[in-house]
């Protein structure tokens, strides 16, 4: 079992985002995968993966005794993906209540934790129960000043990989010097990029569907970050429209 804490400094950089569209690419290669909601009181992976409606159980309620943690589980309606939702209630759930949990998850190949955004007690509760952790950033200066204060947290951590994703990329503004390359983004942070996701209007019209279609372009990059962390590999895209240049982290 692999458990993979999904990261950021900043809040609204697509985390949640990252977090239910690798989970959904890992299960449709035929991996188990569970994907934990660790940002309580403010949880919507639920609302992003589109299962809101069918949440009976969270994991205050497994954690409480009210139902076992398998039957938490929440089945997606699109693939073999299993949520487990989180709680609105965050006090029963401590670093080794959660940690607990993760491990009753052993069954699954991925366990993908979305962590909550900042690094107050929320992060190092979710950190704490995993092995891997992905860092998400934008190309914005603040959350890359941001994303370097995670990195330095997460340094004190027994993690055996850290990686990076730099989310809602622009080639148009990168190709004319008004946006940073990831490339250099990564060189900043000192981690491997695993994906570079472009800035695309599809997950927005269609997220409220519960998937974006498999044409849009975004897709094309979290199948590249999929195959990355299913093989352990450190390959990433550089985004040239319409299509991408495969290039391995130096």
């Amino acid at each position: 079992m692999r458990k993979i804490v999904v990261t950021s400094g900043k809040g609204g950089v697509g985390k949640t985002t990252v977090t239910a569209s690798l989970g959904r690419k890992l299960a449709d290669m035929g991996f188990r995968v569970v994907l934990v909601d660790a940002d309580v009181g403010l949880n919507n992976l639920d609302v992003v993966i589109g299962i809101e409606s069918r949440v009976v159980y969270d994991i205050g309620d497994a954690l409480s005794g009210k139902c076992r943690v398998f039957q938490a589980l929440v089945p997606d309606k699109d693939s073999t993906l299993r949520v487990l939702p989180s709680s609105r209630d965050s006090k029963l759930i401590s670093a080794q209540a959660f940690r607990g949990v993760v491990e009753s998850l052993s069954d699954f190949d991925f366990v993908i934790i979305d962590c909550p955004a900042g690094i107050e007690n929320g992060f190092h509760r979710a950190v704490s129960a995993a092995s891997e952790a992905i860092v998400v950033t934008t190309p914005s200066a603040s959350a890359i000043r941001d994303a370097d204060k995670v990195v330095a947290l997460l340094s004190g951590y027994r993690l055996d990989d850290v990686s990076l994703v730099v989310n809602r990329m622009r080639p148009d503004m990168v190709a004319r010097g008004e946006m940073m390359p990831a490339e250099d983004i990564a060189r900043l942070l000192h981690l491997p990029a695993i994906g570079v996701i472009p800035e695309d209007d599809c997950i927005t019209l269609y997220q409220q569907l519960g998937r974006v279609p498999d044409f849009a372009l975004s897709e094309k990059a979290y199948a590249l970050l999929a195959d990355n962390v299913a093989n352990r590999t450190k390959n990433y895209a550089e985004i040239r429209y319409p299509r991408f240049r495969r290039r391995r982290w130096q």
